[in-house]
């Protein structure tokens, strides 16, 4: 007999990659897949249950088809539908509490996969420059989907301790991106002007969706050979991103706007219903957030595919040219770089000399100055 995984959050897009994915394994017998609302994508030859992870119910779901391993992909920032923020939460959190529940009881489950997001490090002005799995916090989130994935990782933590016969992976994902993301700081990336906070140019993680696809599936898995899929890990593409880099790449212009009207800003983009501008959000594209991914080489024993640029490459050709091409936008910045008053009243370099070859008398010997030593001399070509 091959696994029954049963897949929470079928409907979404992510959710129906998975179920296609995992079914052509060769170790897996039966895809049991479960969602509240009916998919618009096909699950393959998956079973479709239409069932709220809210409810008791998911508990006999669990005993029917007799599931031992299970896949949570049901915690999202995005609402599905016409959901807004308070049933999200509680799909995130109450339903989380259930299916813990369902599969503390069941006699079967002997794999648990939850998937978690890198928002459980906050955005803080005095974070660490690199997160590990194991760095607390400056800041705790104090609302919104960060929140979420904390108490749904604390939920998870007390599983672990009642059943430590089951295998319990929790993986902390950078922000997904890809030609199918439907992540709030996507819908962010696809506004026609980026707005930004003054005076911030925060660091950026991507993890693309292919790669988040091929982690689970390693997670639902026994692990092969001198790799070890239980515990927690950070996943993301390597590499950073600055969001003035994301912007140019995009062809996006940026309006940079003073923190205090910010929030005021971003209350405004959710009425029109534009974006979801939340605190949490804020804080990333302010503060930023980067983390340590050696423990998913080393211990899971998973590359990523695609770094973080690619990534982001792959989600900028997915949403089309913006308002201003890329080459246009890079120029404009070259020549404002150039200007005098930003450079202290220096004259831009003679980008026509060439720099002179290491070891002559030209790169070694600075012409005298009566202020003082100056930047050695380039000599034409």
């Amino acid at each position: 007999m091959g696994k029954v995984v049963l897949v929470t959050g079928a409907a979404r897009q992510l959710g129906g990659r998975f179920v296609r994915r995992i079914l052509r394994d060769p170790q897996v017998d039966r895809v049991v897949a479960v969602d509240a609302v009916a998919p618009g994508h096909p699950l393959g030859g998956a079973d479709f249950v239409r069932a709220d992870i809210r409810q008791p119910t998911i508990a006999r779901v669990l005993a029917e088809h007799s599931v031992d391993t299970v896949v949570h992909l049901d915690v999202t920032g995005t609402p599905l539908g016409s959901g807004g923020r308070a049933t999200l939460k509680e799909t995130n959190v109450i339903g989380t509490m259930q299916l813990l529940g369902a599969c503390q009881k069941s006699p079967t489950v002997k794999r648990l996969v939850v998937k978690s997001s890198t928002n459980v490090y906050g955005s803080a002005p005095r974070d660490p420059a690199v997160f590990t799995e194991t760095t607390p916090p400056k800041s705790l989130p104090s609302g919104g989907f960060a929140k979420d994935t904390v108490e749904v990782e604390g939920y998870v933590r007390g599983f672990a301790r009642r059943r430590p016969d089951v295998a319990v992976c929790v993986l902390r994902f950078a922000n997904i991106l890809g030609p199918a993301a439907d992540s709030p700081l996507a819908e962010y990336f696809s506004l026609p002007v980026l707005p930004t906070v003054f005076g911030y140019d925060p660091r950026l993680q991507f993890v693309h969706e292919d790669d988040v696809v091929e982690v689970l599936r390693i997670a639902s898995h026994d692990p092969a050979r001198g790799t070890l899929n239980s515990g927690t890990f950070n996943i993301a593409g390597d590499g950073v991103l600055l969001l003035s880099q994301c912007a140019r790449r995009l062809g996006r212009p940026t309006v940079p706007v003073l923190l205090p009207a910010v929030t005021w800003l971003g209350s405004a983009l959710r009425t029109l219903g534009m974006t979801d501008f939340s605190p949490e959000q804020l804080r990333l594209l302010t503060h930023g957030r980067m983390v340590a991914t050696h423990q998913m080489r080393e211990t899971l024993g998973y590359v990523p595919e695609f770094t973080t640029a690619e990534t982001f490459a792959e989600f900028a050709r997915s949403r089309g040219p913006g308002l201003l091409s890329p080459e246009a936008v890079a120029e404009a910045v070259d020549r404002i770089a150039a200007l005098p008053v930003l450079r202290g009243g220096r004259p831009a370099p003679d980008r026509s000399a060439t720099a002179p070859v290491p070891g002559t008398a030209a790169a070694r010997t600075p012409k005298p100055s009566a202020q003082g030593p100056t930047i050695p001399t380039q000599s034409p070509t």
